[in-house]
């Protein structure tokens, strides 16, 4: 089974770029977008055999989520409880045998000036994927904003304090790490030096692979067993971010 979750920065942006070409031959059963940026007016993509649902922001070009899967999911839910739901953050669809979670973590911004929000929602967000987690198991996916060890990220030291390096927010995503969810890539990968998901688009940052893994596959500690292969498509362009990739066996 093959699941890919990619921040594609505007999916509209994104058409333009051969995504269409990129879903279809990706042979994905399924498939997370964050990021997408777009209104249900907005929607012409050709989603071929997939079923598609969308978590849409009420602010216009912003934010936004969606799940396309080749499975009719038993259930499709948006939102965790949280006031950041109007951002349209989070696609939950339900399975036989467990859930998958796409989710695009709120950014701390400048000088953290969000922080104090981000801590509210990984908290939210934690006891949503634990509450889960008591009827089945639990597959994470998305943009979850933060770079977890000094291994995730090429320039450690100067982003101490910068959003999504920041220890709050790395005590965070260890917390929901110690809760019983798999960063499925170091659980392969544990040293893997130089895997990034992420870079600016200044100062040639992807040519010179100046990055950070900020994009993520987390499975319930039942499914551990499952986990095949993890991967990040980083020749894949089209977006800031490059997908990410899981494989597990039925």
């Amino acid at each position: 089974m093959k699941l890919v979750s990619w921040n594609v920065n505007g999916l509209r942006a994104i058409q333009k770029k051969g995504f269409e070409e990129y879903l279809h031959g990706s042979g994905a059963d399924v498939f997370c977008l964050q990021e997408t940026k777009l209104q249900a007016d907005q929607l012409d993509i050709d989603s071929g055999s997939y079923h598609t649902y969308y978590s849409f922001a009420e602010r216009k070009g912003y934010s936004g989520t969606a799940l396309y899967s080749l499975v009719e999911p038993l259930d499709i839910e948006t939102g965790i409880g949280h006031e950041l739901d109007n951002e349209g953050r989070t696609v939950t669809a339900e399975f036989d045998d467990f859930y998958v979670v796409c989710c695009y973590t709120p950014n701390s911004q400048e000088e953290l000036a969000r922080l104090p929000l981000r801590m509210e929602w990984d908290d939210a967000f934690r006891s949503y994927v634990k509450a889960l987690e008591e009827h089945k198991p639990v597959v994470i996916c998305g943009d979850l904003n933060v770079a977890h060890k000094p291994i995730d990220l090429k320039n450690p030291k100067t982003n101490e304090r910068n959003a999504g390096y920041s220890i709050e927010e790395r005590d965070k995503f260890s917390a929901l790490l110690d809760a019983g969810f798999i960063d499925t890539y170091r659980l392969l990968y544990p040293d893997r030096e130089e895997a990034y998901s992420w870079w600016s688009y200044r100062f040639k940052a992807r040519e010179r692979n100046v990055g950070w893994r900020i994009d993520y596959w987390l499975v319930s500690e039942v499914l551990k067993d499952r986990v095949r292969d993890a991967a990040i498509e980083a020749d894949v362009l089209g977006s800031d971010h490059a997908p990410v990739v899981l494989y597990l066996n039925k």
